[in-house]
């Protein structure tokens, strides 16, 4: 994907005007705190929550998706990042296939947008400027018919740090 289609903003990931939007989530997703909270609440928790149950779970790296209920989207696509332990346990290869996965299953959706928060950024402590190069590495490295890829910072620093990478 050429850089030239992805854009950094400082926002709300529950607020994007994309067709799809990726939840940070748990392996049973099951909702939780941060981002994949936020998403659930704004959702709908119990539709959003019966929808992904019938999904499985989901293990790191990989993708999944439900409708976007009550969100401005029409898709969520459910990942789960690694949990930062020092860099030492293939969490930037698990990170990456976030990255990589949700592409592909939003390819699978037909979905020309997609939003992306910081995934594992959160309470699973992949260090945030790490994250970062890993997330702008990987969507400039993948072959995708999405047309705009959005990283959505919830802090400046972060949104900083994208406009940085992606020489903006």
């Amino acid at each position: 994907m050429d850089a030239s289609r992805i854009e950094a903003v400082h926002g709300d990931i529950t607020a994007q005007d994309t067709d799809a939007i990726v939840n940070a989530a748990n392996r049973q997703l099951a909702g939780g705190g941060g981002v994949d909270g936020a998403i659930h609440r704004a959702a709908g928790a119990a539709e959003l929550h019966a929808a992904c149950a019938s999904l499985g779970g989901c293990d790191p790296g990989d993708a999944k998706a439900t409708p976007g209920f009550a969100l401005p989207v029409r898709w969520i696509i459910h990942t789960v990042g690694p949990v930062w332990g020092g860099g030492t346990r293939r969490e930037a290869e698990v990170l990456a296939s976030c990255y990589r996965r949700s592409l592909e299953v939003a390819d699978g959706l037909g979905a020309r947008s997609v939003a992306f928060p910081a995934i594992s950024t959160g309470v699973y402590g992949y260090p945030p400027d790490l994250a970062a190069e890993v997330a702008v590495t990987t969507l400039t490295a993948t072959d995708t018919a999405v047309e705009l890829v959005r990283l959505v910072a919830f802090d400046r620093s972060t949104c900083d740090r994208y406009r940085t990478l992606l020489g903006a």
